[in-house]
């Protein structure tokens, strides 16, 4: 059965199925339990199979909730938009900043600019900078930039050298592309929609939790970030650089094209110091403490000092550049809605519907239902859990959405963490990165993809790598959270926190 077959059976068969287990009465005495767990169902088939568009299928909610008697229609609307979501088109919307003036290629050029011109070296630049700006803007719009940069390289590459030679190389780069962008998003809250996903619903799910700042999940996922960008280059230098691969490449590629670009404009200096206020103002907003020294928040010079969030910052420095006027152009801004309409308003339904799943599952019980009926594993190691919930993750991922795999799946992780009487952050942080670690199919991810689509590399050269680097992953992460995340997130696995509830 193809994909097209498969969706338009899975339009019927879905809520068949859903319909079915409304039936099922899994908890006698309380039918609403029932009713979220058929309308999770119908969710979870059409997201994995993408029967209809994800945004539609995230729509859900606020047409069953109500009619099935789960939850007001008052209470599900504003679920949809809350201060997580202005921190995606804050961010988002700087981002577009960056693409209208050529902002994030100037920052591309003059990282690579700073390599040597040798094999290596360029594979190594291409993987820092993608994995920089995929740090800060998505990894589609990183990759689909990097990649005409690659093949300019490439391109000289094979007036001067064996064409085997420079095809390996060729498979080395532009995995080292997608791999990056992938790599670098988890670095930051606004780098991957799943990190995003899993502040909202950790903080649905557990309102008297401490927040999940920009600052202490930059502080533990950028180590990741790095350690593991460094040991995929490793990796790829090994399975293509066997042989030693002798390419000099000429740094003038990397010189034109920045000559192109011009003086660097005054649009592009407005742009670049608002980035950089946003980046200072997201990691000091609130107090990190180092031992027995703390870097006081800057949001303590205000009276309502928790009134502030980081959807709060990213809002207020996007607005600023809809204020400042351009110099390019009569009556222009440097941020103006003709620009701001790109938007990828699919992503911001997606994420209101996995938050009023999550509200869902809270409401009705769903999550102590299912956390009880997983409460047989509480003998296992934690460690073991982790691992095993990251491998299936990771291994999930391949072939659905990362964004719709982590709302599917997190609200059911945080009702085993209080089944079993584990912090839900000890499981809920590394299934929110193996969302995000799918490196063996060009559908696991859009990078992926757009790289495939290059027809510089088959699936087999992807997926002879990516099954190492996604079992490397679920290592890395599982390490992580079991050795420093625990620190930087306050996580005692000897007993649930008070915020449990």
């Amino acid at each position: 059965m193809n994909n097209v077959n498969l969706k338009q059976w899975m339009l019927l068969i879905a809520p068949a199925i859903s319909l079915l287990f409304l039936f099922v009465d899994i908890k006698p005495g309380d039918p609403i339990v029932t009713r979220t767990a058929a309308v999770a169902i119908l969710m979870a088939l059409w997201w994995v199979t993408e029967a209809v568009p994800l945004a539609v299928t995230a729509l859900l909610p606020i047409v069953l909730f109500p009619t099935l008697g789960i939850m007001n229609g008052k209470d599900v609307a504003p679920i949809y938009f809350n201060h997580i979501i202005f921190l995606f088109i804050g961010g988002f919307l700087i981002a577009l900043a960056m693409e209208k003036w050529d902002l994030h290629k100037r920052i591309a050029l003059v990282i690579m600019l700073k390599f040597k011109m040798d094999a290596q070296s360029i594979l190594l630049g291409f993987m820092i900078t993608t994995a920089f700006l995929s740090m800060w803007i998505s990894n589609t719009a990183t990759t689909m930039m990097m990649v005409p940069i690659a093949m300019a390289v490439l391109s000289q590459l094979e007036q001067n050298f064996d064409k085997s030679k420079v095809m390996k190389y060729s498979i080395a780069l532009f995995l080292g592309i997608a791999y990056s962008a992938s790599i670098g998003g988890i670095a930051t809250i606004v780098g991957t929609p799943p990190n995003l996903s899993f502040t909202r619903i950790f903080a649905i799910l557990f309102p008297e939790s401490p927040e999940i700042t920009f600052a202490n999940w930059f502080f533990f996922a950028s180590p990741i970030s790095v350690i593991f960008l460094v040991i995929v280059w490793g990796l790829l230098t090994k399975v293509f650089f066997r042989k030693a691969m002798k390419l000099e490449i000429d740094g003038d590629i990397f010189k034109n094209q920045y000559k192109k670009l011009g003086p660097i404009s005054f649009e592009e200096k407005v742009v670049l110091i608002d980035f950089l206020i946003l980046i200072f103002l997201w990691l000091f907003r609130k107090e990190i403490p180092i031992g027995n020294f703390t870097i006081p928040g800057w949001s303590n010079l205000f009276e309502y000092c928790n009134y502030i969030n980081d959807g709060t910052v990213g809002i207020t420095m996007a607005v600023i550049l809809f204020m400042i006027p351009s110099k390019n152009g009569k009556n222009s801004r440097i941020l103006e809605w003709k620009t701001a309409s790109k938007l990828p308003w699919n992503i911001v339904l997606l994420f209101g519907g996995g938050f009023a799943l999550a509200s869902g599952f809270k409401e009705s019980g769903l999550t102590i239902w299912i956390g009880s009926q997983l409460g047989g594993i509480e003998s296992i190691h934690p460690v073991i859990i982790v691992m095993v919930i990251c491998t299936l993750i990771t291994f999930l991922t391949e072939l659905t959405s990362n964004t719709a795999t982590a709302e599917m799946l997190l609200p059911i992780l945080g009702g085993l963490a209080i089944a079993i009487h584990m912090n839900p952050l000890f499981l809920m942080i590394p299934a929110t990165l193996s969302c995000s670690f799918a490196f063996m199919l060009p559908v696991a991810t859009p990078p992926n993809a757009i790289i495939f689509g290059t027809g510089k590399l088959k699936i087999s050269d992807m997926s002879k790598v990516g099954i190492w680097i996604n079992l490397i992953g679920i290592g890395i992460i599982t390490a992580a959270v079991s050795l420093f995340g625990k620190y930087i997130f306050n996580i005692d696995l000897s007993h649930l926190p008070d915020w449990v509830k």
